[in-house]
């Protein structure tokens, strides 16, 4: 997820000495890929943007609704602007503010952010007659620094700030943004990066914002006094902290809270929103306040109640954004004595939401299972800040004391105390294991000799407790959990250490043998052989609906095979995984037949069927391929676009792979699959074993699929028994120097004989003087040929390599075939 921390904020933590980009790339090398640094003010000019004391303000003579404001900028003489914002227009009416008014003043000549535009695009201030009064100037929202998107008032800078001081010194700063990938909660906050730039750097890391400071000792208990603290579920809930601030007034938020807050990429709301979401990026705990006035007790005059449990099914809630979501038995819900007030870990409920009348809020810090925490995210499509920190598997070790930094911050910010009885309910805190690391560990796993107080330096930078002597114990701090081995403290030794210190060295050892992936190179040769015929490769999805796979079968799924389901599928229409590839590739030419007519697609991929007994199914490659569409497109010679696909077509993309890899024994037989056109399809064999179908699909599978009715050809066939065949050493037959002899034979036999039998059998039985046979005739005619027969013409090519071949030597080769057609297959020669 993305993280912006401000490098003004970073520095309250830890002493920096780099500039915003050695830092930047010291921390990607690191690991924390650092996307962007943003120079916050980099636009604005120093000589012309600077910090104004607005020194009075006047009515307009001639516009109600503008005013004439003198500010006074570090200049020879002050300048007088012309504004409508209401918040300097106020005060033509109520007088000037007891206390200095300060505003960022921009002089004519410097370029800023138009406000009214609304695209982002830049004016250059000139001097302007507005309503008859010359403006020197303006006084500057937000959204015309760019540093939000606020254009109702101007920025009121805090009355200490110093006059004539150029803008960029005083609200200027560098952000980074950080892109953190997997499970490094540890990482997602402004303290987090600190502890990582001060082991980066070898500073000091202030901790003082771990140890929150409060009026006396503070009383830490399960049950306090103002609410009954319970945990139904601690599977999915490890912690509940609950803290009571009394006695607040809910307003604004000082404006360096304000500022820290836009720059880190959040809203400033008010006072107490504002400081929850200001120690979530401090210290990366998600924290929610609800108005304690609207807590509900479980019994009338009794106390208020906080009971973490799972949903109901069907209980609903309107969230904090008006949305009023409905909830299964697996999601965890934060409950009062009259039902749902959030939903733990990603959103509170509307009912209990602090306003400007909140004069008391329960402050929640909890830990939740992160895994339930990520499943209610995505069923309900709803994604915070919180969640995204939750779905990380937070540490359960944080939740008082962020807790307690809010609170204080709370109470200074809006007047109020914190009750020094703290609830805490922690019933089993996760226990840690020491790991230990032999001498020479750390040498073998990384390959360089990294000094043992350098370790030991390195890891207490990262807060891990060491104990010397031989073997070193290394205790994880409790943010750690992905530290658990001794290859991954190893790991963490070497990004600190520097993975540039490390001296490139060559391999002393022999290069282990090479072994072939035949699978692999299989496959690959498969797409490189599709892709030559001028098919385009598609990838779709392998999770699919059962109802996509039901289309190919006319029984609608009666008696059909069983599907692997998915235990915990992000869809209901997705969740089990594919039998064939054609639903898939289907649905795939669906969708881009809007755009285009002709489509020639294929796809490799695994296949799933569950296997009795087994706990895992058989996942079998197949190769799929749809043709549909002119088989030429339109060209500029024709004018139009040719033939549309056929049977010939997909036919001939399966030769071609066929003959790619050198496959022997293949036979065709008339196709059975339910799927295709009757009569326009084919089955292909291999060695007697079947390997798929292709051809014409039938109209009832293209109108089910949603395709237009024309001819849409396809095949499906199994990969790996291919492979098993494939004779990628073959070599190539020699070009004799001799001429062939060409010769025609042709013989009637029975018409439900395949002609693929009789040319297998032709070409066995002529070899190896018989290069080649081909059918080129095909023909019926009861009064000529007989009832039930049909007559078959090949053409036969000759050759030898050696010599010039006698007609002796071909006729007796004729003979032998024609002797062996009759005698198994029943043919009779017949004359042309």
């Amino acid at each position: 997820m993305a993280l912006r921390v401000p490098i003004g904020w970073l520095k309250e933590y830890v002493e920096l000495d780099r500039s915003p980009e050695d830092l930047a790339e010291r921390l990607t090398l690191a690991g924390l890929e650092v996307e962007s640094v943003t120079a916050v003010g980099a636009d604005w000019d120093r000589d012309k943007v600077r910090v104004g004391h607005v020194l009075k303000v006047e009515p307009h003579p001639d516009a109600d609704r503008l005013c004439l404001a003198t500010v006074e900028f570090g200049g020879e003489a002050p300048l007088i602007v012309v504004t409508g914002a209401p918040n300097i227009v106020r005060y033509v009416a109520e007088g000037m503010p007891a206390g200095p008014l300060k505003a960022p003043f921009a002089m004519t000549g410097a370029e800023l952010i138009d406000g009214h535009a609304g695209d982002g695009r830049k004016l250059k201030l000139k001097p302007t007659q507005i309503r008859g009064v010359r403006s020197e100037g303006m006084v500057c929202s937000e959204r015309e620094l760019g540093l939000s998107d606020e254009h109702e008032g101007i920025l009121l800078l805090p009355e200490d700030a110093p006059t004539g001081t150029p803008l960029v010194d005083y609200l200027g700063d560098h952000v980074l943004e950080f892109d953190i990938k997997g499970g490094f909660a540890h990482l997602l906050s402004v303290f987090g990066i600190a502890r990582e730039a001060a082991a980066l750097t070898g500073q000091a890391l202030r901790r003082e914002v771990l140890q929150p400071g409060g009026a006396g000792a503070p009383a830490v208990t399960a049950d306090p006094s103002y609410v009954r603290l319970e945990i139904a579920d601690p599977d999915l809930c490890s912690r509940y902290v609950g803290l009571l601030i009394e006695g607040l007034k809910v307003g604004p938020s000082p404006f360096w809270l304000r500022q820290r807050l836009l720059h880190a990429g959040q809203r400033p709301i008010d006072a107490v929103v504002d400081a929850t979401n200001y120690v979530m990026l401090e210290l990366g705990q998600p924290l929610h306040a609800f108005d304690y006035g609207t807590l509900r007790p479980e019994k009338v005059g009794g106390t208020p109640l906080i009971r973490v449990r799972r949903a109901k099914e069907g209980e609903t809630l309107h969230t904090l954004d008006g949305v009023e979501r409905r909830f299964d038995g697996e999601m965890l819900l934060i409950t009062d004595g009259g039902g749902a007030i959030g939903i733990a870990g990603i959103m509170g409920g509307a009912q209990s939401e602090v306003t400007a009348g909140t004069t008391a809020v329960l402050l929640e810090a909890a830990n939740f299972e992160f895994l339930n925490n990520r499943r209610t995210s995505q069923v309900l499509k709803l994604r915070t800040e919180a969640s995204d920190r939750f779905g990380k598997d937070l540490d359960a070790e944080l939740c008082l004391t962020a807790a307690l930094r809010c609170a204080n911050l709370i109470a200074e910010l809006c007047g109020g105390t914190v009750r020094a009885e703290h609830g805490d309910l922690y019933p089993a805190p996760a226990a840690r294991k020491p790991i230990e690391l032999a001498p020479g560990t750390i040498q073998g796993l990384l390959g360089v000799e990294v000094p043992e107080a350098e370790v030991v330096r390195v890891l207490e930078s990262l807060e891990f407790r060491v104990e010397g002597g031989a073997p070193l114990r290394v205790m994880p701090p409790s943010h750690r959990k992905d530290v658990t081995l001794a290859a991954d403290v190893a790991e963490e030794v070497a990004r600190i250490y520097g993975y540039d210190r490390m001296a490139p060295t060559l391999i002393e050892d022999a290069l282990p043998p090479q072994r072939r992936n035949r699978l692999l190179d299989g496959t690959e040769r498969v797409r490189d052989l599709l892709a030559g015929c001028g098919l385009e490769e598609i990838i779709t999805y392998s999770i699919v609906g059962q109802a996509d796979e039901h289309k190919l079968d006319p029984k609608d799924g009666a008696g059909a095979e069983p599907f692997v389901a998915l235990i915990n599928p992000l869809d209901a229409e997705r969740a089990h995984l594919r039998r064939n590839l054609l639903p898939g590739a289907l649905n795939a030419v669906r969708d881009n037949l809007r755009f285009q007519s002709r489509l020639a697609l294929f796809e490799v991929g695994r296949v799933y069927h569950p296997r009795a007994g087994e706990e895992l199914p058989a996942e079998p490659w197949r190769m799929g391929a749809v043709l549909t569409g002119s088989r030429e497109e339109r060209s500029w010679a024709t004018g139009r676009e040719g033939a549309p696909f056929d049977f010939y077509d997909i036919k001939g993309a399966a030769e071609a792979v066929l003959k790619g890899l050198e496959i022997e024994g293949i036979a065709w037989e008339r196709g059975d699959d339910p799927a295709y056109h009757p009569g326009r399809s084919a089955k292909l064999l291999l060695n007697g074993e079947p390997l798929g179908h292709l051809g014409e699909l039938h109209p009832r599978v293209v109108s089910a699929f949603g395709l237009p009715q024309q001819a849409v050809c396809a095949m499906e066939l199994a990969i790996e028994p291919l492979l098993a065949a494939w004779n990628e050493d073959k070599q190539m037959t020699p070009i004799s120097a001799h001429p062939p002899v060409y010769e025609d034979l042709a013989v009637i036999v029975d018409a439900a004989l395949p002609a693929e039998r009789v040319q297998a059998m032709i070409a066995q039985t002529g070899r190896p003087l018989l290069r080649e046979v081909a059918l080129f005739d095909h023909y019926r005619d009861d009064a000529t040929i007989g009832a039930g027969k049909k007559s078959l013409a090949y053409a036969l090519t000759y050759q030898a390599e050696d010599r010039t071949l006698t007609d002796k030597e071909v006729a007796k080769l004729r003979g032998k075939i024609v002797r062996r057609l009759d005698t198994e297959l029943g043919a009779v020669l017949r004359s042309l």
